[in-house]
């Protein structure tokens, strides 16, 4: 019950919050920050009251499952389940919801209510995704989440937002088919071999497919073994691609979306290592990720708002200008460079580790990835913050609500940097559950 009460508690407090924009803004920024908040204390409670419980710790276990018929002449049933990475996704969802909501608090002047309406439905769709165990019902909350995202880019954007919210639209949509493509013909092979309609996960499971269509839909342990090399090779590249390609921008923005291609390079590296150490890694580097770029992106809009570019070739001197918000890019600049004593540090250290016990050239390419990492991250600080002032900026530095923000972003980096054992705990049954998977399937990976 408590997975569907988080869902609706957004769904239902975007609505109130659209609507109390009528009565005041504040009530709809008010709503909004008590919905979230609200979450992310119902998941802190679950995960504080099932962490010592036994299937918390046993493979392939739902630490909590809802279910209910839905649409029964089709097979559809409205499923979801929670293990330890669910677990850990949703908090990390809800953390950076609470903070975005905190962040926009002065800087969203227009339409208020509706801009937190969206919002809270993003949220509602991506903890759908995360727990969904229906695949219909996923692509059901994967398509709701992409509406409203939409219209969040192209009211609320900056410069060709109208272009960047439709291209966004497309490239989703795009891929969004082919993934119902792959839903539909599995449903369809579980159909054929059994006679019963079925789009649940654990029904799915049991499909028995040839090679081709396995790899084809990519929903069997075997063919994701088999594809293994080729997707940490990609990972490398991502890693390597988006490290130069950071370097060379001269809008800051852009500058920290590449870097995030770069840091995702190392989930996908973690992921398709398939052993302990790296999968741990992939897991931690996702959270760690959320933090230190969500916080980048939190800066870069702070200076947007009050310097009106994001172009590095007018910037310089900034840190005299603001000292605390200079400090905190540096703070999260070092976090992204993989600085001992914070999260990102673990993560990309573990999926290094891992990666080594299966291909020792390409984690020596992806510890290259390291190197470009510190290359860029002090390339922002020299080129925004230090160096010669193009121009005499003079403007407000960090208010007390926005300290509290990143404060709270960096207090998470640490901690997950000094002890990231809550984390490796929870997510380690589902590590163990991939690791069996793999080796009992050896022999795709060389040295």
């Amino acid at each position: 019950m408590i997975l569907t009460l988080l869902i609706l508690i957004l769904l239902i407090g975007g609505a109130a919050a659209w609507a109390a924009e009528r009565k005041s803004p504040l009530w709809s920024r008010g709503i909004a920050l008590g919905a979230v908040t609200l979450d992310l204390l119902l998941v802190v409670g679950q995960w504080a009251a099932l962490r010592h419980a036994p299937e918390f710790l046993k493979p392939g276990a739902w630490l909590v499952e809802t279910r209910a018929e839905w649409i029964p002449q089709f097979g559809v049933s409205f499923h979801l389940g929670m293990d330890g990475l669910s677990l850990l996704l949703l908090a990390l969802t809800f953390f950076l919801g609470a903070l975005s909501v905190a962040c926009s608090w002065s800087e969203i002047q227009k339409r208020v209510g509706f801009f937190h309406f969206n919002l809270l439905w993003v949220l509602a769709g991506i903890a759908g995704v995360f727990t969904a165990l229906d695949l219909f019902l996923f692509y059901f909350f994967w398509e709701m989440m992409l509406i409203p995202m939409y219209l969040l880019i192209v009211i609320w954007g900056h410069e060709r937002r109208v272009y960047s919210a439709i291209k966004f639209f497309l490239f989703t949509q795009a891929s969004g088919l082919l993934m119902l493509i792959a839903i539909l013909t599995l449903q369809f092979l579980h159909f054929k071999q059994t006679g019963a309609r079925s789009f649940d996960y654990s029904d799915l499971l049991n499909v028995a497919m040839t090679p081709r269509a396995a790899m084809l839909l990519m929903l069997v342990p075997e063919a994701s073994l088999r594809f293994a090399p080729v997707a940490m090779a990609l990972g490398v590249v991502g890693i390597l691609y988006g490290a130069i390609l950071a370097f060379a921008q001269t809008d800051l923005k852009r500058l920290v979306a590449y870097t995030s291609v770069s840091h995702l390079g190392f989930v996908v590296l973690g992921i398709y290592s398939w052993n302990a150490w790296a999968m741990q890694g992939a897991v931690m580097q996702m959270i760690c990720h959320g933090l230190s770029t969500g916080a980048l992106f939190v800066l870069v809009g702070l200076l947007y708002e009050r310097i009106h570019t994001r172009d590095l070739r007018r910037m310089g001197g900034l840190w005299s200008a603001a000292p605390r918000i200079g400090a905190m890019a540096m703070f999260f600049a070092m976090a992204s460079l993989g600085l001992p004593g914070l999260g990102n540090f673990i993560a990309e250290f573990l999926v290094l580790l891992g990666a080594y016990h299966v291909s020792v050239w390409m984690t020596a390419l992806a510890g290259i990835g390291l190197v470009g990492a510190t290359i860029y991250s002090l390339s922002l600080m020299q080129r925004a913050f230090h160096g010669p002032a193009e121009e005499a900026w003079s403007f407000a530095d960090l208010s007390a609500r926005e300290w509290a923000v990143l404060g709270a972003m960096a207090a998470a980096l640490v901690w997950l940097g000094l002890y990231p054992q809550p984390v490796l705990h929870a997510a380690a049954p589902i590590v163990e559950s991939l690791e069996k998977i793999g080796s009992a399937l050896p022999g795709f990976f060389m040295r």
